[in-house]
């Protein structure tokens, strides 16, 4: 199974939020065996989404499209910012709209998880936006999402995921990974 963790954070420091909860979901997932693309917004030069002038699609949203549509399973991540996904976010997630006339367009029948993180208990808004953007692209949402306060994240000793977060996120992982979906086409 292919799982795609979309890091919709524009954070590019190796010891930032994003790639802790990436590189421990990196881990958890290739222990059950399944190959694991990142996709990181941040690395991604994906354009403005602006279809109405537009002669060509550009290279880097054809092929952000095709990694998604590729992938069995799927985790998106974001801060939250002032209540929502992060704007480069929505934007990237708007790009596979070119997908719209494809025999089965967008993200029909992909599972996705999701994860927020916020400095205080306000994730669940990011969680519940990016949820309205994966079914208005017909893809299914695990029932189960962690929403994080930062603060609470790491251990101070050594930035590594707490064992709360740690124990959270392998129940995400469990949920999206041993359970067989099982769609009509």
């Amino acid at each position: 199974m292919k799982v795609l963790l979309f890091n919709g954070s524009l954070e590019k420091k190796p010891t930032s939020t994003s790639f802790a909860i990436i590189a421990y979901l990196r881990e958890q997932l290739e222990r059950k065996g399944m190959e694991v693309t990142v996709f990181n917004l941040a690395e991604a030069s994906i354009p403005f989404f602006d279809t109405a002038g537009l002669q060509e699609i550009p290279d880097a949203a054809r092929e952000m499209t095709k990694i998604f549509r590729d992938a069995d399973l799927h985790i998106w991540l974001t801060p939250l910012y002032h209540g929502s996904m992060t704007g480069a976010m929505k934007n990237c997630l708007d790009w596979i709209e070119i997908s719209s006339r494809e025999p089965v367009p967008y993200l029909t029948n992909k599972v996705v998880g999701m994860v927020c993180w916020a400095e205080g208990g306000h994730a669940m808004q990011g969680i519940n936006t990016m949820e309205n953007v994966a079914k208005a692209l017909r893809a299914w949402v695990l029932p189960y999402s962690v929403p994080a306060v930062r603060g609470h994240l790491y251990n101070k000793a050594d930035y590594s995921i707490s064992e709360e977060y740690g124990k959270k996120f392998d129940l995400l992982v469990n949920l999206l990974t041993d359970v067989k979906f099982q769609f009509a086409e």
